[in-house]
């Protein structure tokens, strides 16, 4: 029941500020998860052994986010700053040891694996407009409840068994299937020049990935021996938990509004 409220209490919020605020208002609320994200994230690393200047990182992160939201923004300069910051953080406080390398590798991750991709959402709404970005809010959807539903109805063969043992291959075929169909349907209305077999491919690309990076967050979380990246969620975990998917799928289909549709 708690899951069940909170995901009525989120949802009407982000699909609000999707449609009725402009594309500013979808950047905020990127921002917003980009910064209670790389804390889950700082959680993680820290009990997995890595402590990484969270201040720092997080600062970066919400610049790439930013950054990455406006069309040829200097999302280049950003990252090559942020590393210039946090090297000569390194420099200044760390020690010499093997685990240096590993340090500064994690601390600069989630600008890519969070910032990238929230700044990806809001310039998907920026460049394709709310009805592109609720396309994929509901191909993402629709493919998670169908990989839920299927793998329940017919589920038997462990998808990653020593990552997730819950999810099965045939969910995961169930998902892509359903969130093709959520793509190509949708997709004929919002973009009715394109092909339906573009469409297809788009929507199993999109869902693929997504599952690939639930995967991801729940190895993250397996390696640091927690259940989930926090309990700000109630019922839910935290916000990587609700975006995981939604971190390897929405670069995709930014490539896809900005060299496809353009």
């Amino acid at each position: 029941m708690t899951r069940i409220i909170s995901a009525l209490v989120l949802l009407p919020v982000v699909v609000g500020v999707i449609w009725f605020l402009p594309p500013a208002g979808t950047l905020a609320l990127a921002a917003v998860a980009s910064a209670l994200a790389v804390y889950e994230y700082a959680r993680l690393a820290s009990a997995m052994g890595v402590r990484i200047p969270r201040m720092l990182t997080g600062a970066g992160v919400l610049a790439t986010c930013i950054v990455a939201a406006i069309p040829y923004g200097p999302v280049d300069v950003v990252l090559m700053c942020s590393l210039l910051v946090i090297g000569a953080f390194t420099v200044s406080t760390g020690t010499p040891g093997p685990g240096l390398l590993r340090g500064i590798a994690v601390s600069m991750l989630p600008l890519i694996y969070i910032g990238l991709p929230l700044g990806a959402l809001a310039a998907i709404r920026l460049i394709g407009g709310r009805e592109a970005l609720m396309l994929l809010l509901a191909t993402i959807v629709i493919s998670d409840t169908g990989q839920y539903y299927t793998g329940r109805a017919l589920g038997r063969r462990p998808l990653a068994p020593s990552i997730s043992p819950k999810k099965t291959i045939e969910g995961a075929i169930g998902g892509v299937i359903f969130g093709m169909a959520t793509m190509a349907i949708g997709g004929r209305l919002v973009f009715p020049a394109e092909n339906v077999p573009v469409l297809l491919f788009v929507g199993a690309a999109v869902v693929g990935f997504g599952i690939a990076g639930d995967l991801f967050e729940s190895l993250l979380k397996r390696s640091a021996g927690v259940k989930d990246s926090s309990g700000l969620i109630p019922g839910h975990g935290g916000i990587l938990d609700r975006i995981d998917s939604w971190l390897f799928a929405a670069p995709v289909f930014y490539v896809f509004i900005r060299f496809v549709q353009a």
